[in-house]
């Protein structure tokens, strides 16, 4: 019986996963600062995503793309998966953990389960419209 135990008493010990980036790591430079803002800033609707519209590489990405093209406005995306930099980056940027992310008029939205909701409620196509995004009679399709 003591020696079954032994055996698995490993098992109940809690174990650490510990990144291998230092403790209050920094990703987001001056300069990626400002490359993010400028992104963010010239276009009236960004999303970061993994992948891209024509292919995303993850289901939250997918989603939200199908959203975006559901409501018929123009967006502009950047692939979070050709630049490690700004996949880390853009979390501390809008202090949201999750990819995709979604701007609109400079103003971060959020992720795939908020942006989704507002679909869902109205409340997507209502902002584009405040934002002169979409024309009003989108509220009347919709």
């Amino acid at each position: 019986m003591f020696r079954f135990a032994n055996t698995f008493s490993h098992l109940r010990r809690p174990t650490v996963s510990v990144k291998s980036f230092p403790i209050g790591a920094r990703f987001l430079s001056d300069d990626l600062r400002a490359r993010i803002d400028k992104a963010v800033q010239n276009h009236d609707v960004l999303v970061f995503m993994k992948g891209t519209k024509e292919a995303p590489q993850c289901g939250f990405s997918r989603a939200v793309v199908q959203v975006m093209n559901s409501q018929g406005v123009k967006y502009s995306t950047v692939n979070v998966l050709v630049d490690e930099e700004v996949r880390n980056g853009i979390k501390e940027y809008s202090a949201w953990p999750t990819i995709p992310q979604v701007y609109v008029k400079g103003e971060f939205v959020g992720g795939c389960d908020i942006v989704v909701s507002m679909m869902q409620s109205g409340d997507l196509t209502k902002l584009l419209v405040d934002k002169g995004l979409l024309g009003e009679e989108a509220l009347k399709e919709k």
